[in-house]
């Protein structure tokens, strides 16, 4: 078993109102649609309300070169990166007392948007102080899925090494893949929904007392996973990968995808531990869009209210791809919303494509 401990977020700190991204976008893409005014309504119909990107909005006004802007993945992910395993060792919010690096047995770390070798779990040791024993797994192209994919190969460590202390570091600064010369409805369409975000979760071993650090009553303890792939569905999301960077792949069909193909994964998954969908108390859900929260709903039969956290975070942060459900995770501790014995499904979906699903229950 492993037992999620601290939480930390970076928010990068350039805010933009969905108002304000409607006329940039009305901008970019009025020569392409003759209908702009009608397709501009999905970022009024979204549900987002502000996001928060890496750079200023007048840097994404103009054309850069793919080289241009992976250097500023780089440079972003790693100071952003810093700032989220500071907040998560230092929560005064969650722990009692702070996380060591010396505990530091193993960092996962979990990005799609930009590229980098060493990666930057590297470049983020070489300025914080990690023992040189700490393993590293850099984890790319997961997408959405990849906060709750790197949740559970953290998981799956600990179950193998009862003692380690690790911690996952999802990086997705989204808008610095933002192609100016793309007038597809895809780009249109991730341009209403996607953010920058950076995150780094704690996840221990049973045999690692989280009790003297902790501040909280109850931890979720992941006590299953479950990984499952869709054949052939690479035409579901992901990216192109051209000479100018990478170019968004997003199906309208995503939704339906979700309420046809989840539920019988979510079932067959809580089949495996003898539960049902009534057992759940809580679903701590990557909210992709308001069409996926509503494809949630209607196909897995979970309430408006099981999802009210989900749709808090995407309507202040927007769809950080692998990091949103690491906010929702995080609201879900701080707020001390599951209690002794609750059960709780961490759920994404991602390129592939694919669904990451973890089981936990609430100890005390």
């Amino acid at each position: 078993m492993a037992t999620i401990l601290s939480i930390g977020k970076a928010i990068p700190e350039f805010e933009m109102s969905q108002n304000m991204a409607v006329d940039f976008a009305k901008e970019i893409f009025s020569d392409s649609f003759k209908d702009i005014d009608r397709l501009l309504t999905v970022f009024k119909n979204g549900q987002i309300e502000k996001r928060q990107f890496a750079e200023q909005l007048a840097w994404y006004q103009t054309e850069h070169s793919f080289e241009e802007k992976n250097n500023l993945y780089i440079e972003k992910a790693v100071k952003y990166g810093i700032e989220a395993v500071e907040n998560c060792l230092t929560n005064k919010n969650l722990l009692n007392q702070d996380i060591k690096y010396d505990d530091i047995d193993a960092i996962f770390f979990i990005s799609s948007t930009g590229f980098s070798t060493p990666s930057i779990d590297a470049k983020i040791m070489n300025h914080l102080p990690f023992k040189k024993t700490t393993k590293r797994i850099p984890i790319w192209g997961l997408g959405c899925a990849g906060g709750a994919s790197g949740l559970s190969r953290a998981y799956e460590y600990c179950k193998a090494f009862p003692k380690s202390t690790v911690l996952v570091i999802s990086v997705e600064l989204c808008s610095l893949t933002f192609q100016h010369n793309d007038h597809s409805k895809s780009n249109l369409i991730g341009t209403s929904l996607f953010a920058d975000g950076v995150a780094c979760t704690c996840v221990v071993g049973q045999s690692v007392e989280w009790k003297k650090k902790s501040k909280l009553s109850t931890l979720p303890e992941i006590i299953g996973t479950r990984s499952t792939f869709m054949k052939h569905s690479e035409d579901v999301m992901g990216w192109d990968i051209k000479n100018n960077g990478l170019y968004v792949v997003f199906s309208r069909n995503i939704p339906s995808i979700i309420k046809k193909w989840l539920k019988p994964q979510m079932m067959e998954f809580l089949d495996e531990h003898k539960l049902k969908l009534n057992n759940i108390n809580h679903f701590i859900a990557h909210p992709g869009g308001k069409k996926v929260i509503d494809a949630y709903i209607d196909g897995l039969g979970f309430t408006e209210g099981q999802l009210d956290i989900s749709k808090e975070v995407l309507r202040n942060h927007g769809n950080m791809s692998s990091v949103t459900v690491m906010y929702v995770l995080e609201k879900y501790l701080e707020r001390e919303i599951g209690k002794k014995s609750d059960l709780g499904v961490i759920g994404a979906l991602g390129p592939g494509f694919s669904s990451e699903l973890l089981l936990v229950t609430w100890k005390g």
